[in-house]
């Protein structure tokens, strides 16, 4: 099975009001304006979204509203991925009733399940009918999916793409080349390679920011000019940097509120706001790129 869903996907932020309540009017506006700058798709309630301190209800508010708000225009993936695989396979349902395009699923963490055991999870979830993109992050969920597994995941009927956040480039090669599946860098270090190497795209974070500047490099990925994607992922780097010295999203999130995409940064603990001196540093790079001057 091909599936497109695009070359920038945004892993987009969740905003949530003084109370800490998912603020879905603030939610909206920030999709509206992401599909506007270079976004293709949107990741609803991963990582970067506090998945892990959203309620089901909540979550499948996000993935109803999304595609309300720009599922014509965008492709819709919302994160139904947990190391409980029939919770993963009734939030895969509800996304597939509401009409979203595709999943988000990552490696069962904390129970560190056996091959035969990341098998059956994935295909569990692939069974629901909707398109599955597996998300390889060994640094948050201890296992790392191999390119020899990846590859008999690649068999199972809808599991269609990757999204790769580990950093042995050798590995992500042999995902390529020996796999039929879509690869989406996640990484710093995996952005340019896969875009050198012909993969799908990238899911990002940074893109809430710079989504023309990242629409730009993978076009020049695409038509073979790798000199002036390296010159742009160069140019991108420190921006990029700034954004993670601190655990994701807290910064992302830090910068959407000095844009004034979203009214508050404020985050679900065990998440705490950014410190001034990060703040700071944050706001100097963004100025030296020009991208509060666009605000």
């Amino acid at each position: 099975m091909t599936v497109v869903f695009g070359d920038i996907i945004t892993a987009i932020a969740t905003p949530f009001d003084a109370d800490l309540r998912v603020d879905e009017g603030a939610f909206a506006n920030l999709m509206h304006h992401l599909v506007t700058h270079g976004t293709d798709g949107l990741a609803v309630a991963g990582t970067t979204g506090e998945a892990s301190t959203l309620t089901d209800p909540e979550k499948i508010a996000l993935f109803k509203l999304a595609v309300d708000e720009v599922g014509d225009r965008a492709k819709i993936i919302a994160n139904t991925g947990s190391n409980d695989t029939a919770h993963s396979v009734h939030l895969t349902h509800e996304a597939a009733e509401l009409g979203c395009d595709a999943v988000l699923a990552v490696t069962p963490y904390y129970n560190k399940p056996p091959r035969d055991g990341i098998i059956g999870h994935f295909a569990s979830i692939a069974e629901v009918g909707l398109p599955v993109i597996v998300y390889n992050i060994p640094g948050r969920s201890v296992i790392n999916l191999e390119p020899s597994l990846l590859g008999e995941l690649a068999g199972i009927p809808n599991v269609v793409a990757v999204k790769q956040a580990h950093e042995d480039l050798g590995e992500l090669r042999q995902i390529r080349t020996q796999t039929p599946l879509a690869v989406y860098a996640v990484n710093d270090d995996l952005r340019l390679p896969v875009v050198d190497l012909g993969g799908a795209g990238v899911i990002s974070v940074a893109s809430h920011l710079v989504g023309e500047q990242m629409q730009d490099l993978v076009a020049a990925g695409r038509r073979g000019d790798i000199d002036e994607a390296r010159r742009i992922d160069a140019s991108l780097a420190d921006l990029i940097a700034a954004l993670f010295v601190t655990s994701n999203p807290i910064l992302i999130k830090a910068a959407l509120r000095m844009l004034g995409l979203i009214p508050s940064d404020r985050l679900r603990l065990p998440l705490v706001a950014a410190t001034p001196v990060q703040r700071d540093i944050l706001r100097t790079v963004m100025e030296a790129h020009g991208v509060l001057a666009r605000a």
